[in-house]
């Protein structure tokens, strides 16, 4: 659906009032000790995490379309503090769109958190813009300023300013997006406060993969070398990632090493390939790792075709319900045995 002139700059103000407002709400009644929030970043084009333990703090939260980071990042490990000498487990509110309640959900599930320990405070996410392709945009030149307003997104400077469409600079990820806001269920609804959607399963036509699907087995090759070229392989990707919590992650094993440590183009695509194995399932479409990205390369392609082939063999979105195992995570005897023969 197009939003309607000045739709999103009024979505933006109700937003963040109600989630002040839930936001107070629990620290006032000690349900949680510290809320997770976004706040103003330091410089354009950014917001920042920020940790509340404060009533008088919470008007610094703030929604607007750069919270682009995944809030799940920050309780794996649990946040605790010592209390008489004793390490305690906070209590956390979480600021959460759909994609980081479907991470803390999931995140649940594999036993990293303790959905008795936090609340999602629910919001109706309406989209996050791709800072990267707008610095790519706009090149040298030194953002100043940005807003939102009239489905457009201005970006001011020293001697310049630009008017870009909201559409055209929204993160991928977000125009497949079917939720929005925090997944509702009936094992959820001591831990959602806010806003949330009823929702069981996601009907996704994924057309946004028609063109790369249609390719030879040669051309999708040429399109993934494309893709990952410029990459430098700073694991800034791998950081960002919610589901990313390993103490040791493959890539610094050296027994067994699994790839090379050059800018060599093979070890650049076995690392992003093992990785796209390792998200098999598991990945909530946040589209954190390609905000952060310095190169501005952006993983959409993989982590749509990584949700596709999972929801059709085995009828799995992560992160909408605690009810529901990933298929990484059991077994059945009907489970499709095709994924052994390959795909074209």
């Amino acid at each position: 659906m197009v939003k309607q002139m000045g739709d999103i700059q009024a979505e933006n103000v109700e937003i963040e009032k109600k989630m002040r407002e839930v936001a107070r709400s629990l620290l006032i009644e000690k349900e949680v000790d510290v809320i997770i929030g976004y706040a103003r970043g330091t410089v354009p084009l950014s917001s920042s995490p920020i940790f509340i333990k404060n009533v008088e703090d919470i008007d610094s939260l703030i929604w607007d379309n750069l919270c682009y980071v995944n809030l799940a990042r920050y309780v794996v490990p649990p946040l605790t503090e010592f209390v008489d000498n004793e390490k305690v487990e906070l209590k956390v509110g979480i600021v959460s769109k759909g994609c980081v309640a479907r991470a803390l959900i999931h995140l649940a599930k594999e036993k990293q958190v303790d959905p008795e320990k936090i609340k999602i405070i629910g919001i109706p996410c309406n989209g996050v813009v791709n800072r990267r392709r707008i610095e790519k945009e706009l090149g040298e030149k030194e953002v100043l300023e940005i807003s939102v307003s009239n489905d457009q997104v201005i970006v001011k400077g020293k001697d310049f300013e630009e008017v870009l469409p909201y559409q055209d600079y929204l993160n991928e990820l977000c125009k497949t997006c079917k939720v929005k806001s925090p997944p509702m269920s009936s094992s959820l609804s001591d831990v959602i406060v806010g806003e949330s959607i009823e929702i069981s399963s996601v009907e996704d036509d994924f057309s946004d993969l028609s063109e790369y699907e249609s390719k030879t087995p040669e051309e999708k090759w040429e399109v993934i070398t494309e893709l990952l070229s410029d990459c430098t392989r700073c694991y800034a990707c791998r950081e960002a990632c919610p589901m990313c919590y390993c103490n040791l992650c493959f890539v610094d094993q050296n027994k067994p090493i699994w790839f090379g440590k050059t800018s060599e183009m093979s070890d650049i695509i076995v690392f992003h390939l093992v990785r796209a194995m390792h998200m098999a399932g598991r990945c909530v479409g946040c589209g954190a790792c390609s905000s952060v990205c310095p190169m501005g390369i952006d993983l959409k392609l993989i982590n749509r075709k990584l949700e596709k082939i999972v929801k059709e063999r085995f009828d799995f979105t992560a992160g909408l319900s605690l009810d529901v195992m990933p298929p990484m995570m059991t077994q059945k005897m009907e489970d499709s045995e095709d994924f052994m023969l390959g795909e074209h």
